[in-house]
């Protein structure tokens, strides 16, 4: 069983005047100890008795407290047990950058661990079709299902579609270790462009389970469309990363100050 964490909290510790709801100014102290590695990864958090005793709060809204942390995947509730932390300070974050995402994408392949969890042919959806600018009546697609880890924790969860023909140009076998840019280099199709939409989104059970969060927790969506030389679709890929281990960073500037508008810097 997980040790629990040694520590004390008092009244002082809350502002019940404050305009900031109990359950949220508690989930903000607990989610702070967290971060700053007080409470670090397998740590017991105090049992929902014990925080009502110590700030003087209903146990109602200790509880939302803590099912809060769990949404953000930040701790993970279970009964006999309690609530334990599984979010780890420790662990490095990848970062994704706008103005050299080709190489970035490249190195994320080569720098991390990949798991092949599923790999299918089938008819394109009529999205899937449109999106790859399939026009001919054969819209048979390569369905890919990829999990990567860095230093051993899953970070990304990623479903891709590939039309048939490229796929052609390498084997099941190799998605298990290679990086997709460098298989579609492979296949004669080595991307040069790429259209892409960052949305944030919750996380569906299924793609919560392997991403070791919990369901409902916030992602990073990231759908992209590449192309090759010839400006033909080559990749659909729709990728969640968990918040806590992935960021996006862009640079931007003006030329002058008396311009309104900002530029992303080259």
């Amino acid at each position: 069983m997980p040790d629990s964490a040694d520590m004390t909290f008092t009244t002082a510790d809350i502002d019940e005047s404050a305009n900031v709801p109990l359950y949220q100014q508690i989930y903000d102290l607990l989610r702070a100890k967290i971060m700053d590695g007080t409470l670090a990864l397998n740590d017991r958090l105090p049992a929902e008795q014990e925080l009502t005793q110590a700030l003087g709060v209903s146990r109602i809204t200790v509880k939302r407290a803590m099912n809060e942390l769990a949404v953000a995947g930040l701790v993970r509730r279970q009964r006999g047990i309690g609530t334990v932390v599984i979010y780890d300070v420790a662990a490095p974050t990848v970062k994704g950058s706008f103005e050299t995402m080709i190489d970035g994408l490249t190195r994320m392949g080569v720098e991390t661990e990949v798991q092949l969890l599923d790999c299918t042919v089938g008819t394109a959806s009529p999205a899937i079709a449109e999106a790859l600018e399939l026009r001919s009546k054969v819209t048979s697609v390569q369905r890919i299902v990829r999990l990567r880890r860095l230093d051993g924790e899953p970070f990304s969860y990623l479903v891709t579609y590939i039309p048939y023909d490229v796929a052609d140009g390498y084997d099941e076998a190799q998605l298990a270790t290679e990086s997709l840019i460098k298989l579609l280099e492979q296949a004669g199709h080595a991307p040069v462009e790429a259209e892409q939409t960052i949305t944030a989104t919750s996380a569906e059970p299924a793609v919560a389970e392997n991403l070791g969060v919990a369901p409902g927790s916030p992602l990073l969506r990231i759908h992209r469309i590449m192309r090759d030389a010839s400006g033909r679709p080559v990749q659909d890929i729709t990728a969640h990363y968990r918040a806590d281990r992935f960021e996006y960073h862009m640079r931007l500037n003006r030329s002058n100050a008396a311009e309104t508008d900002w530029t992303t810097e080259k």
